[in-house]
């Protein structure tokens, strides 16, 4: 079979998306991803490669940032690592990120089928429901040495299995549920909302976006991106162990920003363009910081505004306002 070239596997998944019921945005091959796919409340970020071993680190961490303000999954997706295929309904993990094979996410995104073995250091695991474990070994009365017994493995094993210490190698779990006639293995639902970052990773506090921080916004800043700066609200008054939603109100979508840098024309079009697609995907609001007078409330249908005017505005709420005012 002819090796696939990554404008090939990138052209494939997009097409899996759309069957799938996805809205995609372009492809941005200069960016730290790929493309962003939505359906209904489900985002996704993805950085397409034909071998995952090539993901750039310093892209992982970028791609993280954006997936956490986007409230985003982020998924690389890829053909092989090193010479070997990757398999399918297998997850393989790159700098923290997961990665998977263009099977895989088929079945995910068609099938609402995931994967539920982890390839790691030494083979392949999978997470046990302890809970659903200990219950069907007391219903068939066995104890924990009757089970380790029959999966061949130790009662210590048994034990950390129920209570989640450990995780099993995919042939003991086929074992156990062939013993227990019960699935108790765990998915991995690699479309779950990521964790927060620890603010240090997030925040950034450069002079170009300060007066957009003293609005009350997070500002992350970017170098891999079709946009220079991502904007939060800093809603610091939400407990921490409150569960993460994807349905956000207009206060708390994210912002999009492309900042002053001493652009063409041209390239303030595109960078528009760009943000246009983004936003519909995202669900988010662009904006242009840009001082140029001969550009005045938009570009290309994207509000623009002047850093005086960013001095000038008093809060959070007048600064939404303005961008909603100038949306064309």
């Amino acid at each position: 079979m002819e090796a696939k070239n990554r404008n090939q596997v990138i052209d494939e998944i997009n097409q899996l998306l759309l069957n799938g019921g996805f809205k995609t945005s372009q492809v941005y091959y200069q960016s730290c991803f790929d493309m962003v796919a939505r359906k209904k409340l489900l985002l996704i970020l993805l950085k397409v490669l034909v071998n995952i071993d090539s993901i750039n680190e310093s892209h992982v961490q970028e791609i993280r940032k954006v997936a956490n303000t986007f409230l985003a999954s982020p998924i690389i997706v890829g053909v092989k690592s090193k010479t070997t295929k990757l398999e399918e309904d297998v997850v393989y993990e790159r700098h923290g990120l997961p990665a998977i094979g263009i099977e895989t996410l088929k079945n995910m995104v068609l099938y609402d089928e995931f994967p539920e073995i982890l390839a790691d250091r030494g083979g392949y695991y999978i997470n046990i429901d302890g809970n659903i474990l200990k219950e069907y070994r007391e219903e068939y009365s066995l104890s924990l040495k009757d089970l380790a017994d029959l999966a061949h493995v130790s009662r210590e094993t048994i034990y950390k299995y129920e209570n989640g210490i450990v995780r099993a190698n995919s042939e003991t779990a086929m074992l156990l549920e062939d013993i227990l006639n019960m699935k108790i293995t765990i998915d991995i639902d690699l479309f779950e909302v990521p964790k927060d970052l620890d603010e240090s990773e997030q925040i950034t506090n450069d002079d170009k976006t300060k007066d957009l921080v003293n609005l009350g916004f997070g500002v992350i800043e970017t170098k891999k991106t079709p946009f220079d700066a991502l904007a939060k609200l800093d809603n610091k008054s939400t407990p921490n162990n409150e569960k993460i939603s994807r349905v956000k109100s207009y206060d708390e979508s994210p912002l999009i920003a492309s900042l002053e840098k001493n652009r063409t024309s041209k390239t303030l079009q595109n960078i528009a363009i760009s943000l246009k697609d983004l936003s519909l995907i995202t669900e988010s609001d662009p904006f242009f910081i840009i001082n140029n007078e001969k550009i005045k409330h938009s570009l290309d249908g994207i509000p623009v505004i002047k850093s005086w005017e960013l001095k000038e505005t008093e809060d959070s709420a007048e600064f939404l306002k303005i961008i909603k005012e100038r949306k064309s």
